[in-house]
């Protein structure tokens, strides 16, 4: 649907610590080739995920309500990413666990990244 979400920062070197912490679990990597201005973010099966300093040369400021969901292959995978963002400078906004949405059960985590940005990941449980 999306080909890609781009997030403000105000520190590229603390924001690539961060997010190629949480995202590295959920198998998106930061391409190397990526402009020196901004953290490009891509997976086998995604968008793009990009984190740079605002365009219009004012400070950074996270979406109030807004929440950057990322696809997980698993369980372990949303509790490695949640793991990391603490271990990275995130806040916790969720802990890992079951959660029912609709007519499935999924398994998500929620963090505030350093910036203010609320993300979140989720691995599909069932379809029950």
């Amino acid at each position: 649907m999306f080909t890609h979400i781009v997030v403000g920062t105000d520190d590229l070197n603390k924001a690539a610590a961060f997010y190629d912490a949480v995202l590295g679990p959920l198998g998106l990597k930061r391409q190397e080739d990526s402009p020196a201005d901004r953290l490009v973010y891509v997976g086998a099966e995604a968008g793009a995920f990009l984190v740079m300093r605002p365009l219009d040369g004012h400070g950074t400021e996270a979406g109030n309500g807004g929440t950057i969901g990322f696809r997980a292959a698993t369980p372990e995978a949303v509790d490695a990413f949640h793991a990391a963002g603490l271990m990275a400078g995130g806040l916790d906004e969720g802990a890992p666990g079951p959660r029912p949405s609709g007519d499935r059960m999924t398994y998500g985590a929620y963090l505030r990244a350093p910036e203010g940005h609320k993300i979140c990941a989720f691995a599909r449980l069932s379809t029950t």
